[in-house]
C-alpha cells in the first residue's frame, strides 16, 4: 500500500514553472530514494509534499488523504517528519530540548534516538549552537523522529559531513529501515543510497525519467541523469 502517492505533480515559483508532471510514491515500510543533479525539482517536490510550495497542477496524496495545498503544519499532523537541508536545529535550545520541543506520542522516546545516536546523550544539556555539522545533523534527524512520523524525509542528510559522521547517519538509516521506517531520502552518495533503497526515482528538468529498483538503475542511466 501505498504512503505518499504523488502523481503528474506541477509547481511553480511565481510565474516559473520547476516541476512539470512528477510522478512518485513511498510504499509503507519502504526506503525510497529521489536523485537528480542540483536544480532538477528534488527540494521543490519535497516542498510541495509539506505545503511549502503550492501546487498548481497534479495531486498529491499521504495515507489515502488530498493534502496538495494544504498548510505546513496541517500536513505535519498528519504523520510526515523533516530532515530538512542545512539541519536547522534551534541553535538557543538544549539538545534535549530540541528533541522534545515538538515531540509527540509515539514510539520514538529520547531514549530510543540517544540508542540511535549515542553523542546526543552524552551532550544532552549542551546548546545546538555548539554541537559540531555531524552531530546537529544526528540531532535533526532525532528531533523528526520524535515527531513519531509515518513517512521520514531526509533532504542531503549527509552533505557536507566528514566521512566518519556520514557513516553515522547511513547506519542509522539501515537499523531505521530494519524497523519498517517509511523513508524519502535525497542523497548524491550513490554508493551509500543505492544499497539501502527499495526503490528509485531520478528527476530531470523537473519531471520524472526514471522509476525502478537501484539494480535496474544501470551505470549508463546513472551517467545519463546523474553524472556530473
Amino acid at each position: 500500500m501505498s504512503l505518499l502517492e504523488i502523481e503528474g505533480l506541477e509547481s511553480f515559483y511565481g510565474a516559473s514553472q520547476a516541476l512539470f508532471g512528477v510522478t512518485l510514491d513511498v510504499r509503507e515500510g519502504e526506503v525510497v530514494a529521489l536523485m537528480g543533479r542540483n536544480g532538477m525539482g528534488k527540494t521543490t517536490t519535497i516542498g510541495s509534499v509539506l505545503g511549502l510550495v503550492r501546487p498548481r497542477g497534479g495531486s498529491i496524496r499521504f495515507a489515502g488523504r488530498a493534502i496538495a495545498g494544504q498548510r505546513p503544519h496541517r500536513i505535519a499532523r498528519l504523520g510526515i517528519g523533516l530532515v530538512p537541508e542545512g539541519r536547522r536545529c534551534f541553535p538557543n535550545l538544549t539538545v534535549h530540548e530540541n528533541l522534545v520541543a515538538a515531540a509527540r506520542g509515539g514510539t520514538w522516546t529520547t531514549d530510543k534516538v540517544v540508542a540511535l545516536f549515542p553523542r546526543l546523550g552524552e551532550r544532552r544539556d549542551q546548546y545546538a549552537s555548539t554541537l559540531s555539522g555531524g552531530e546537529q545533523q544526528m540531532l535533526a534527524i532525532g528531533r523528526a523522529l520524535m515527531t513519531n512520523p509515518s513517512l521520514l524525509i531526509l533532504d542531503e542528510a549527509t552533505e557536507g559531513l566528514a566521512p566518519v559522521i556520514r557513516q553515522d547517519i547511513w547506519r542509522a538509516i539501515r537499523t531505521l529501515k530494519t524497523t519498517g521506517q517509511s523513508i524519502l531520502v535525497v542523497d548524491k552518495t550513490l554508493s551509500e543510497l543505492l544499497p539501502v533503497a527499495d526503490r528509485c526515482f531520478v528527476l530531470e528538468k523537473g519531471t520524472t525519467v526514471f522509476s525502478g529498483t537501484p539494480e535496474t538503475l544501470t551505470p549508463d542511466l546513472q551517467d545519463r541523469y546523474l553524472g556530473v
